[in-house]
């Protein structure tokens, strides 16, 4: 398996969540990285995206609420995600691949994890 996404589950409406996944270190080392989600019924989109420098992308629904990171000496990437609202849900997926300019460009996909915002 080359990407691994851990850390979904149920929470609380204005709860947090913290998703990783882990990469190969082949993977990891030579890709940018991103979190999609897909929601039942809905196109999976792109949400949070960190270059191999460390530059961030977020979505405008998650700005300000969700924090992309990266660990290069644990081949991880993270997904903090705070004050979670039930239109959070969704199953997110992460992703490695490349930017070019400000456009992400999907290349290895990791299984997804569920994250259900609930009370």
């Amino acid at each position: 398996v080359q990407l691994q996404a851990f850390g979904g589950g149920l929470v609380q409406p204005g709860g947090s969540l913290r998703l990783s996944c882990g990469a190969s270190e082949s993977i990891f080392s030579k890709n940018d990285m991103a979190w999609y989600r897909q929601a039942p019924g809905s196109k999976r989109e792109l949400i949070a995206g960190i270059t191999r420098r460390g530059i961030t992308h977020y979505k405008d629904s998650v700005k300000g609420r969700f924090t992309i990171s990266r660990d290069n000496g644990s081949n991880t990437v993270y997904l903090q995600m705070n004050s979670l609202n039930p239109e959070d849900t969704a199953v997110y997926y992460c992703n490695a691949g490349s930017y070019r300019g400000i456009y992400y460009y999907p290349d290895v996909w990791g299984q997804g994890t569920l994250v259900t915002v609930s009370s």
